[in-house]
């Protein structure tokens, strides 16, 4: 009898080895076939759509400062700390375009930068901190970048309401209004901002010349200077540095095209066929030049190229200095 019961343990203890075996082969079959299957809609997934690819922003400022309750400001935090991440990984998409990456790209004319929230991560930064002047500092730079001025003229304004005595959001007002060629609107901020609390002499010396000399580059070169001087965000600096440079090489080209007249009217209709040949004219003219080729160097240290057959100048694809 003992044998019997011993004899079907052994068998009952067979049978559920072997179902423990198959069940363990099926298992392994249906998650080598997942991966099999997953690998494959990797490789056949169609191509996303650029104008589908934006993500949403689906709590508003307002809701997220309902939601954070005492921690608003650690909310801002993060929403600012996105709206840099967002603006990066859109700079290094376009940074790793092969079909990009021998010609400099400058964000205000790269059709690929397409910063749509931009402006609601903003608004949500500073909804939750109305005290966040970097955010709107930020805004007023970036968002007219890529053609978004009402959006940061309603951010400069929102923070001028929640920072009554902050002068440079007024700044910061009058040169978008200044970027937009209004330069009655333009003198009117400034005017007002030379009123408030601590601001500097020259917000009012700006209201004053902003009519007469509003269009002028050297009303720009004031302008991105003092932009310069007064922002503490490295972009910012760096966006002024090369508008800067732009106004310079404005300048610049003027003088060069002079020359390159003059030399034509000297010599009966025929261009210069290298920069040699007007030597003589681009040093009178103290311009910066190459001491081998003797090209003249635009404010990035890189050399103009002589354009339609020797009569104009051109920048360099490779300059630093950004195109209109």
């Amino acid at each position: 009898m003992t044998n019997m019961q011993d004899q079907l343990s052994r068998n009952s203890f067979s049978r559920a080895g072997r179902q423990t075996v198959v069940l363990s082969l099926i298992i392994l079959l249906g998650l080598s076939g997942v991966v099999g299957l997953s690998r494959w809609m990797e490789a056949h997934r169609p191509p996303v759509d650029p104008n589908l690819e934006e993500e949403q922003l689906y709590v508003t400022g307002a809701t997220a400062r309902r939601l954070s309750l005492s921690f608003s400001g650690l909310v801002a935090d993060w929403y600012w700390m996105r709206s840099l991440q967002y603006v990066g990984r859109k700079i290094v998409k376009v940074e790793d375009n092969e079909s990009l990456q021998d010609r400099k790209i400058e964000l205000t004319e790269n059709e690929f930068f397409n910063l749509k929230m931009l402006p609601s991560l903003l608004d949500a930064t500073t909804t939750l901190d109305p005290q966040f002047m970097v955010a709107y500092e930020y805004g007023a730079v970036m968002l007219p970048l890529i053609k978004k001025d009402d959006a940061a003229i309603a951010l400069l304004k929102k923070g001028m309401a929640a920072n009554p005595a902050s002068w440079k959001l007024a700044h910061h007002l009058g040169y978008i209004y200044w970027q937009r060629g209004d330069y009655q609107a333009a003198s009117e901020t400034y005017g007002a901002g030379a009123k408030l609390p601590d601001a500097p002499p020259w917000l009012a010396a700006l209201s004053a010349r902003m009519l007469a000399q509003g269009g002028s580059r050297q009303m720009a070169r004031e302008m991105y200077g003092r932009i310069y001087e007064q922002s503490d965000d490295k972009q910012v600096k760096e966006m002024a540095v090369r508008h800067i440079m732009q106004v310079d090489s404005d300048d610049e080209r003027d003088t060069i095209r002079r020359i390159l007249s003059d030399y034509s009217a000297r010599n009966a209709g025929r261009c210069a066929s290298s920069w040699k040949d007007v030597y003589a004219g681009l040093r009178a003219a103290h311009l910066n030049l190459d001491a081998a080729t003797r090209a003249p160097l635009d404010p990035s240290e890189t050399p103009y190229l002589l354009v339609k057959d020797g009569c104009d100048v051109d920048l360099d694809l490779r300059s630093l200095v950004p195109r209109k």
